[in-house]
């Protein structure tokens, strides 16, 4: 058994799903930055809003039919408690006007237990559930999806060695978010996704700074804080747990 490479059970048409997702995202994200479309102020009906809806969706759900046929069954069993534990933990500090989300938690456990792909799929399916309940998690569904895959990769490549790289490692992870969420925010909710980030784009745009900018300095105030809190928890949440649950969860190794 190879100790240099994980097990890798995608089909081609799986792969296929998953860079068609991958591109989809990237483009929208790309479109909404760099041409900063006209109707952007309009939020409720403007072009903006539904292209940000479509890309950002329809490319997390192709990521999400490329990824989860690939997670054994013993990954999927905890994946609907890390979507209970996002929900209520984002919806409990969405409502006190705290600038932070701590909504990530379940999707970066499992990141951590089981690798980038569950995470991955962890944070898409977080989104689209949540977005029954709450439809304005849906818009950030790639967010979540992003959150989940990289923070797997970065604990995958030693993130979880001490407090110190849990700590860069959430900051990191905050920034890349950060970014990828901004439009999403300016776009599609006016910068007031939630109560207390919404106070801070509010205060920002006071000082002069357009609704862009005030969304993006928002996410870089907020999000390096939030997805470091985020890590400390699961790091900590990790080191608990015994050793043969992290082991029976841990991505099997491939057979030469």
């Amino acid at each position: 058994m190879s100790q240099s490479q994980t097990q890798s059970n995608f089909t081609p048409t799986q792969r296929g799903l998953v860079l068609a997702g991958t591109l989809l995202i990237v483009a929208t994200w790309l479109y909404l930055v760099i041409t900063r479309p006209s109707d952007w102020e309009s939020v409720g009906g403007s072009s903006a809003a539904l292209i940000t809806l479509f890309g950002y969706v329809v490319g997390a759900l192709l990521l999400l039919a490329g990824t989860l046929p690939t997670l054994p069954a013993r990954t999927i069993a905890i994946v609907p408690v890390a979507l209970v534990l996002n929900i209520v933990v984002g919806q409990i500090i969405g409502s006190i006007g705290v600038p932070l989300y701590l909504d990530s938690v379940g999707t970066v456990l499992v990141a951590a237990l089981a690798g980038p792909v569950a995470g991955l799929a962890t944070g898409t399916l977080s989104s689209v559930v949540w977005g029954l309940l709450t439809p304005a998690a849906l818009p950030f569904a790639a967010v979540s999806a992003s959150i989940g895959a990289f923070s797997g990769w970065l604990i995958k490549k030693g993130a979880f060695r001490n407090i110190f790289t849990v700590i860069i490692a959430g900051a990191i992870l905050g920034i890349v978010c950060g970014s990828l969420s901004s439009p999403v925010a300016a776009f599609v909710y006016g910068g007031t996704a939630g109560v207390g980030t919404g106070a801070v784009v509010s205060a920002l745009r006071e000082m002069g700074n357009s609704l862009l900018a005030s969304v993006t300095l928002q996410s870089f105030i907020s999000d390096p804080l939030d997805k470091a809190i985020v890590m400390l928890i699961v790091w900590v949440t990790v080191k608990s747990l015994p050793k043969r649950t992290l082991a029976a969860l841990a991505p099997k190794k491939r057979k030469e």
